[in-house]
């Protein structure tokens, strides 16, 4: 591979501080032909990463009792980072971190005490302050998942008006409108019982949202009013086929494609990535196909420019890459591993695009 073929993308796993815990990668934009170029360590279970395009900073939550997450500047041809900072979350067991795109603020969830938190950010990408956070309360149907409040992930949605936080344990989606760096309680839409919701994706159009619940193993579309900011819940849709029964699976990420056609999750313990079809009147889904995430619980996948597709599969410490048909949207695997041990986060420095009918 050449330097100006080669995309450079991040790998969070699940380690320890001691250890390479942040790797970075390289794929081929025209095979999906993956290597591995390095990591740093310095930051235990960096388990959710993001990336700003405009300043080259990556940021990682790390995933502990008392949560930290840290800023990175990154370096765009080799893909070597330089820590500028670190700040504490305010809550435990951060595992998922976003950015406003007005690039004022940092959001993290903490899973384990249900604390959403909002950092200042500032100019040089460095992470600020701690600004507000709010504190779920409650529970849901399983004792054994929802005996309290779980917030899994924090998403502003792309009309800029509100933020949308999953609550595992609550069976809820939370909507906030963030005035001044301040979360404000908007509305609450519930799930079945059990369901568990995790993360969310919207479909480009920004009429619809679509999530991912862990529990029952099931997406559920949405109808979005932004003007409103109200969901309505229009299909719970099955993320394993329909001859298939595993009560040990979990749904985990995922994504609607660039041109909005396709959506795809991921399956923790049938161990695959489904497809739907997305209608692009109604915007409810088909499930098309599955095909192997490649590897043993995949986590997080993500979507390269190219018309490619990456999984982080964690408990095989492998990464695999697919390419994406251009007229079906399948996964076809492409051959190409790395080996990094426990990733869970696929983050690359440049997004997919719709400029045809897959990037």
């Amino acid at each position: 591979m050449t330097a100006g073929q080669e995309l450079i993308f991040y790998i969070g796993t699940y380690n320890s501080e001691k250890e390479n815990a942040i790797h970075w990668g390289a794929m081929d934009r025209n095979t999906g032909e993956l290597r591995l170029l390095g990591g740093t360590a310095g930051i235990e279970n960096p388990t959710y990463l993001d990336f700003d395009e405009s300043i080259s900073v990556l940021y990682a939550a790390s995933e502990v009792g008392e949560s930290k997450v840290a800023a990175y500047s990154a370096n765009l041809v080799n893909g070597e980072l330089t820590i500028l900072n670190v700040q504490p979350t305010g809550s435990s067991g951060a595992c998922h971190v976003s950015r406003t795109s007005d690039g004022k603020y940092l959001l993290t969830t903490g899973y384990s005490d249900g604390t959403i938190s909002v950092l200042a950010l500032e100019e040089d990408g460095k992470v600020g302050e701690i600004v507000s956070k709010i504190k779920h309360s409650g529970r849901g149907l399983r004792d054994d998942r929802q005996s309290e409040a779980h917030p899994h992930s924090v998403f502003e949605d792309p009309h800029h008006k509100y933020i949308v936080v999953s609550d595992l344990g609550m069976d809820d989606v939370n909507l906030y409108r963030l005035d001044e760096g301040k979360l404000v309680t908007h509305r609450e839409i519930s799930l079945p019982p059990g369901s568990g919701p995790r993360h969310v994706a919207f479909h480009p159009s920004g009429k619809w949202v679509y999530g991912t619940n862990e529990l029952n193993s099931t997406v559920t579309a949405y109808a979005y009013d932004a003007t409103f900011g109200d969901l309505k819940i229009l299909q719970h849709a099955s993320t394993l086929p329909e001859d298939v029964v595993m009560d040990n699976n979990t749904s985990s990420h995922l994504l609607v494609a660039p041109c909005g056609r396709w959506l795809y999750a991921s399956n923790r313990g049938h161990d695959s990535i489904v497809q739907y079809v997305i209608d692009q009147d109604t915007g409810m889904l088909r499930a098309v196909n599955w095909v192997s995430s490649g590897g043993k619980t995949p986590r997080h996948f993500n979507i390269l420019p190219g018309g490619f597709l990456l999984t982080a599969n964690q408990d095989s410490s492998l990464v695999a890459s697919y390419r994406i048909d251009p007229e079906t949207g399948n996964l076809v695997s492409t051959g190409y591993t790395l080996e990094v041990t426990r990733p869970v986060c696929i983050c690359p420095v440049e997004k997919a695009k719709a400029k045809s009918k897959v990037i």
